[in-house]
């Protein structure tokens, strides 16, 4: 069980790492939707990756949280739990639509979770820095892929550029709750186990400002935004997912295999 510094309940460490866990499994199941489907071979094999990659850390943090509960396993937080007791953020539950808003959401969390592991890596928990370790090498692929996409449909042709445009417009609104620090954040902040917010949400801000203008690309005129995920309030994206995602496991109680 990794060590801490004093002030950091086990249950604060424990909804600390589900909402990680969470969004890490939900953007999962959204990439694995796009297997067979996306516009080359390559592209399949890359999406796939990409998501096998944020399978294998939400497995980590699942497993954390379970040692840290002392009872659960991570099928039963990944498939024993309704909608309102998932934390991810409300960006990754979003439909992948088409493949310009699938990179422009890849954009937006990977760079964030760039930030977030860079700072992790210190955290007085070993095993969150441990995790965070592993998954900083492989999300530095995933930055990097999604920025060549978008490079290449924001500076292409015209229905490329409209397209990135649009899926902008539309996700922005999500990106605030990728930003903004709740009360559990601050407390295990803290306590130098969680990221420091402001720093993030400036290094993240400044990334994503120098990514859109290199491709010649804008923020949306419409700034508003919708948060809620991280205390459980989700958009009907989520349930129709996880209700597809667990009904193996709830139709069989205790099943292996």
């Amino acid at each position: 069980m990794g060590e801490t510094g004093p002030g950091a309940s086990v249950e604060d460490r424990i909804a600390y790492t589900l909402r990680h866990a969470d969004d890490c499994l939900v953007l999962s199941h959204r990439l694995a939707e796009w297997s067979s489907r996306a516009p080359d071979l390559e592209e399949d094999i890359a999406l796939t990756n990409v998501g096998l990659d944020l399978l294998g850390q939400g497995r980590l943090l699942y497993a954390y949280a379970g040692e840290l509960d002392g009872h659960k396993t991570e099928d039963d937080y990944a498939y024993l739990r309704n909608e309102r007791q998932y934390s991810n953020v409300l960006l990754v539950e979003q439909p992948n639509g088409d493949f310009a808003k699938t990179i422009v959401r890849q954009l937006m969390f990977s760079t964030y979770q760039q930030f977030l592991w860079d700072q992790l890596q210190t955290s007085v928990d070993s095993t969150l820095a441990a995790i965070a370790a592993k998954a900083a090498k492989e999300t530095a692929y995933h930055l990097r892929h999604s920025r060549t996409w978008v490079q290449r449909l924001g500076k292409g042709t015209f229905e490329s550029h409209a397209r990135m445009q649009l899926a902008i417009d539309a996700l922005w609104r999500f990106s605030d709750e990728l930003l903004t620090a709740d009360d559990l954040d601050v407390r295990l902040a803290e306590a130098g186990i969680g990221v420091e917010a402001d720093a993030l949400a400036q290094a993240w801000q400044a990334s994503i400002r120098s990514d859109l203008e290199g491709a010649a690309l804008a923020l949306p005129a419409d700034l508003h935004q919708t948060n809620g995920g991280r205390a459980g309030r989700h958009t009907n994206h989520l349930g129709l997912m996880l209700a597809e995602m667990q009904v193996l496991r709830r139709a069989h109680p205790g099943a292996t295999w």
